[in-house]
């Protein structure tokens, strides 16, 4: 253990110290410093400015290029600005111009949402069927509602040696869906008022068949 101690203590006092000669003294690092200041300075005032900016206070950037590519820079940002605000406008513009012309194709597709309109009024006991002649695989959609009290409906399909039942409602007042014709033939509606008051139906229909028909 003593053997070790001592041979630390050797190659500590054998290890070389450094020359003071060669340390650089206080005046030596403020120059160092100085020098890495100007040094920046320059490089922001002779190379950046005239790089990123086009400012070129000491023409080096003339010199080499640099301000030239500034300026392209500086134009580019100021058309990119000049851009987005008139795109800016512009979408306000086009935003005001979807609002009015929405407003009219929203008024147009309510307007022809609905390709026909039945409407009829059964007295107390009165029936009548609407029906509509489609094709195989032909689809219709409808809606109705009725006004002044309720009624009884029976949706059904005839044709083709074929016949089916869709739908059936007692004491109803409105209804909607669509018809899938899975067959060609009379594809409609039995309406009877068992109401003891008048009752108008309105039926709206849209979508593939050829002719409404009506029989009391």
């Amino acid at each position: 253990m003593q053997r070790i101690e001592k041979m630390r203590d050797t190659m500590q006092l054998n290890a070389e110290k450094p020359d003071p000669a060669l340390l650089p003294t206080p005046k030596q690092l403020r120059r160092s410093t100085m020098a890495a200041v100007i040094g920046a300075a320059v490089i922001g005032v002779g190379v950046y400015l005239p790089a990123e900016y086009g400012i070129d206070p000491t023409g080096l950037g003339n010199v080499l290029g640099l301000t030239e590519m500034g300026e392209i820079k500086q134009q580019l940002a100021l058309e990119a600005a000049e851009d987005e605000l008139i795109h800016g406008g512009g979408d306000q513009s086009s935003s005001v111009m979807d609002d009015i012309f929405g407003l009219f194709v929203g008024a147009a597709h309510a307007q022809e949402a609905w390709t026909d309109t039945v409407t009829f009024t059964l007295e107390p006991d009165a029936a009548t069927e609407i029906k509509l002649v489609m094709a195989e695989g032909d689809v219709a959609e409808y809606s109705w509602v009725a006004e002044g009290g309720r009624i009884n409906f029976d949706l059904h399909a005839h044709g083709d040696g074929q016949s089916v039942d869709y739908d059936r409602g007692r004491g109803a007042t409105d209804g909607a869906g669509s018809i899938e014709a899975p067959f060609p033939g009379e594809h409609g509606w039995f309406w009877r008022n068992r109401d003891d008051a008048d009752v108008t139906v309105t039926l709206q229909l849209r979508g593939a068949y050829g002719e409404i028909v009506r029989s009391e």
